[in-house]
């Protein structure tokens, strides 16, 4: 079965498009990629997008556009899914773009994504899978992070005598840990690319600090790294979520002003750079980790996974999924896929011990086009996925 899976994430830059073929062979789940790609957003609709997410208000007119606006560009996406898998796959999934994550008092009440998937269908004429996260949400669950599913077939614990974990750096840093006998455990630990976005944004007049260039120049203000430490969030236990909503370019505003005192550009990204790096490191040491395996465009942050690498030495090692045949920045893509694959056949996409849900729920809601979507036979659930040559 080919599947293509879209991805865009909370930094909201563009989307990641994989394509990937999938064989079973008993319980093992083969995955050979068959291509990736990024396609970057234009600054009109990065600035749609941004003026409609928290704590900006916006309207329906406004929501409706931006729906179909991100439909079309999925659309786009979605066909070169299509191209990348030799022009025909059997089903793409498109999650959408989430523009709002309703938590209240810790559990998740809800949660939105925009990206208008009948304009998906039509373009490429499959089965078209979306709102993964709602299904989860019903059962009582944070509807995030889903990715675990796919870390937990890549890495399997039962490979391993110590505690691993696969680790993405995107807009939200979310962490997956796998330990030997034990359920596994996800969730995202805090910011990753959010505050350090949206910093660039407000005191350089850029989208990012490309290759974390400013933040290495920078020195670490240690009054505003323990104003962001304080932040609730850190403390409190899994399962838990959380993305715009909460780390967005006016709570750095607010945390700014209450230090109380300027700071340099730079070093307010060094410092930025700090938080992500120590609230990290250590949620792999409450773990004990051995090795933790990094994904997403966070990886491409050299000044970040420098400061990672060294908070880990003599304890855990870094290295990234590329080494398993993964490309780093297109693993959320190909995790996408798998979920494609699982519902298509029937079975859970979520972790209830990654999510809180009281059941295991198969994820998405399909939109037919071409042959209606009429299922498939049910298949054994694998218990390990293999990256094929």
């Amino acid at each position: 079965m080919k599947v293509v899976g879209l991805m865009s994430g909370t930094s909201y830059d563009g989307v990641d498009v994989a394509a990937a073929e999938f064989t079973l062979d008993g319980d093992t789940l083969r995955l050979r990629p068959l291509g990736h790609r990024g396609l970057d957003y234009d600054d009109e609709l990065r600035a749609a997008i941004g003026a409609l997410l928290p704590p900006g208000s916006t309207t329906i007119e406004a929501v409706c556009r931006l729906d179909n606006r991100l439909g079309e560009v999925f659309a786009e996406a979605a066909a070169v899914g299509v191209e990348l898998a030799g022009g025909a796959v059997d089903a793409v999934v498109s999650p959408g773009q989430t523009v709002f994550h309703w938590i209240a008092d810790g559990r998740a009440r809800g949660t939105l994504q925009l990206g208008a998937v009948a304009r998906v269908a039509a373009r490429v004429g499959v089965p078209v899978l979306s709102d993964l996260r709602s299904a989860d949400v019903a059962a009582g669950g944070q509807g995030a992070p889903l990715v675990p599913a796919f870390d937990a077939l890549l890495l399997d614990a039962a490979d391993g005598a110590a505690p691993r974990a696969a680790l993405n750096l995107g807009g939200i840093a979310n962490l997956t840990v796998l330990a030997p006998g034990a359920p596994v455990l996800g969730y995202d630990v805090g910011p990753a690319n959010a505050l350090l976005d949206a910093a660039a944004r407000r005191l350089l007049g850029r989208p990012c600090d490309l290759d974390g260039a400013h933040a290495a120049t920078g020195r670490v203000h240690p009054g505003l790294l323990d104003v962001l430490l304080a932040e609730p969030y850190y403390a409190a236990p899994p399962p838990k979520s959380t993305g715009k909503e909460l780390f967005h370019a006016g709570y750095l505003d607010a945390r700014l002003a209450a230090l109380g005192e300027s700071v340099p550009a730079d070093d307010v990204l060094a410092t930025l750079t700090e938080l992500t790096a120590r609230v990290v490191a250590a949620e792999c040491d409450r773990h004990g980790v051995v090795e933790v395996v990094a994904a997403g465009g966070g990886v491409r942050n050299p000044t970040l996974t420098a400061r990672l690498a060294a908070l880990g030495a003599g304890r855990w090692r870094l290295r990234t999924t590329d080494e398993l045949g993964v490309p780093a920045q297109a693993k959320e893509a190909y995790a996408f896929a798998l979920l494609g694959w699982l519902s298509w056949h029937g079975l859970p996409g979520a972790l209830p011990s990654v999510t809180g849900a009281a059941r295991a729920a198969v994820l998405g809601s399909w939109t037919p086009s071409g042959p209606a979507y009429r299922g498939a036979a049910a298949v054994v659930a694998p218990r390990r996925l293999r990256i094929a040559d």
